[in-house]
């Protein structure tokens, strides 16, 4: 059943890229370790340099990922901690870091490194802060949101959902169905006399038609899933192929019953192409407005 199928090429915040080989994740991250930032003198040698923010977590002790990072050489990355919760990081270059399929591939790696084994608070491509204290300022001062956000998502991934039709395949349905939908496509083929105001009507009714089948099927599509989701959400959908582009928070233990059910609707919604994709994290779910601006290059 291909329409239902989950697609493996994933997507990205940035532009949804298919992951090369090369890009994929290990397996697992390596234990917790001694902080990278523990005052030596390698640290020191990097003061002059910026940490690249991928996520928040909840952890009570440093840890160590291993080199997934954003950078040419993938740049090691570890965690800056604050009480019970800790900013996932790397070192990088105060700079603009340009969305190019590279860095947000190396951006993407780490979120879904890190989300196997935690609740993650996704931050947004291109997060960059001076200075190590700077993190630490930006969870303590935000502590609260972040913890009470890590407890509402915790066990939860996200999956997507894009759904596309073939507008000239509905449209041959709708002139099938509709006698008077039908009626002046035969008046308009037949060239009968002046034709224009009957185009009109013509467009005016498929155009509705069509936007009532879209709703009907949107609708049918989110009560078949509301039983295997926490919560979902609609985003505006690209092109005209396009009818559905949602994202939907799924508990991990119904993961597989959420895989399930979008199998179960594609097919029974044949004149549809489904496009499914995930786990991620939470993007379309966590809306944190931090107080503490981004670093900028001098």
């Amino acid at each position: 059943m291909p329409s239902a199928e989950k697609d493996k090429s994933k997507r990205r915040p940035a532009g949804k890229a298919g992951r090369p080989a090369a890009a994929r994740a290990p397996k697992g991250p390596r234990k917790p370790g001694a902080d990278p930032d523990n005052g030596s003198g390698a640290a020191k040698a990097q003061s002059a340099r910026g940490k690249y923010v991928y996520c928040i977590i909840q952890s009570s002790g440093s840890l160590r990922f291993g080199p997934l990072g954003i950078g040419t050489d993938p740049a090691d990355v570890h965690t800056v901690n604050f009480k019970d919760i800790a900013a996932v990081v790397s070192d990088t270059p105060i700079e603009v870091h340009d969305p190019t399929r590279e860095n947000v591939l190396a951006h993407e790696r780490v979120n879904e490194t890190v989300m196997r084994n935690h609740t993650v608070i996704p931050m947004s491509f291109g997060t960059v802060f001076k200075t190590r204290d700077d993190i630490v300022e930006l969870l303590r001062s935000a502590y609260d949101a972040f913890h009470d956000v890590l407890v509402k998502m915790e066990d939860k991934l996200e999956f997507g959902l894009k759904v596309l039709w073939d507008r000239e395949v509905m449209v041959r349905e709708i002139e099938e169905l509709d006698e008077d939908v039908r009626r002046l496509q035969q008046e308009i083929s037949a060239q009968k006399g002046s034709t224009y105001f009957a185009r009109m009507q013509y467009g005016r009714l498929v155009d509705a038609a069509l936007q009532a089948h879209s709703e009907k099927y949107v609708a049918e599509i989110f009560e078949g899933l509301r039983e295997v989701a926490v919560a979902s959400r609609a985003n505006k959908p690209i092109g005209d192929k396009m009818i559905m582009n949602a994202a939907f928070l799924v508990a991990r233990d119904k993961e597989e019953a959420f895989d399930r059910r979008v199998k179960e609707i594609g097919a029974r919604f044949d004149k549809l192409t489904f496009k499914y994709t995930g786990p991620w994290p939470p993007y379309n779910f966590v809306n944190i407005r931090l107080k503490l601006e981004r670093a900028k290059e001098k």
